[in-house]
């Protein structure tokens, strides 16, 4: 049994490690030393070379593309949790007539795949003026449907009697979800916050096809142009890359474990 145990463990490891590599080698190389990259034996150890990370941040447009990906990030951040949390609370709290429907539908959109939406997205963000823009990278992305769903099973496992003593202070719905839903459903709140930033961050498509100016382009297109751009140098390459990259695994590690207690955990409020 305690064998069974070792070696479970053993392989746990072997496969975080392979997954881990990668990544792990994308550092080596954005800190490697310009010989030391193609060297033979190759080295496995980062070096202290930052002169790629200083010529990606100073001789190119990273940090613009950086500040427009922290807006619209935030932005859109923001807006979902706002739209999520009242669509949620209006769906788990309030009787109206279809309101099963109306979650039903909002649930199936999430099955359609957003690539066959494409062009009619792109005719309706055209006859808006709204191309080329900050806005057209944000508002589609307003609303979230599984943020909805989230507030939603969460709000319905709050008490009932938390309303019914709110309204006898005269609290109104708007108030009530301000001060005490919000507050009580925070793995919610965080796990939204999460996947809704991570899901911006790295958004390539959508800003690829809606938008042709570096002024407003976010940090993986970017990433694309300095492809074409630096080639074969890697060590620029890989130090854009970790640049990039940097923010979402911050944020996941500060958040990660609101993801099993909002999602799949004892306080996530999700009801059969």
């Amino acid at each position: 049994m305690r064998l069974g145990r070792v070696l479970h463990q053993v392989g746990l490891v072997v496969v975080a490690a392979g997954f881990s590599f990668p990544l792990y080698w994308v550092v080596v190389t954005a800190f490697n030393s310009h010989g030391g990259v193609f060297s033979i034996p190759p080295r496995f150890v980062p070096g202290l070379h930052a002169g790629a990370f200083t010529y990606v941040v100073t001789h190119t447009h990273w940090l613009r593309a950086m500040a427009n990906t922290v807006f619209i990030s935030g932005a859109t951040v923001m807006l979902v949790v706002i739209t999520s949390a009242m669509a949620g609370y209006a769906l788990a709290e309030l009787t109206f007539p279809g309101s099963n429907l109306l979650f039903l539908m909002a649930v199936g959109v999430m099955m359609l795949p957003g690539q066959a939406l494409l062009i009619p997205q792109y005719a309706v963000a055209m006859h808006l003026h709204l191309l080329d823009g900050y806005a057209i990278q944000i508002l589609p992305f307003a609303a979230s449907t599984f943020g909805v769903f989230l507030f939603r099973q969460f709000f319905k496992s709050l008490p009932r009697e938390y309303w019914e003593a709110a309204r006898l202070e005269g609290v109104g719905h708007l108030r009530y979800i301000r001060r005490i839903a919000v507050p009580l459903a925070r793995p919610a709140v965080m796990t939204v916050i999460l996947l809704t930033f991570i899901s911006s961050w790295n958004q390539f498509q959508w800003p690829l096809i809606m938008t042709s100016s570096h002024s407003v382009q976010p940090i993986e297109v970017a990433l694309s142009h300095y492809m074409q751009t630096f080639e074969a140098n890697w060590r620029k390459l890989t130090s854009a890359v970790l640049l990039a990259l940097a923010p979402i695994v911050i944020m996941f590690l500060a958040l990660q474990r609101h993801i099993v207690s909002g999602v799949a955990g004892r306080d996530s409020g999700i009801n059969q």
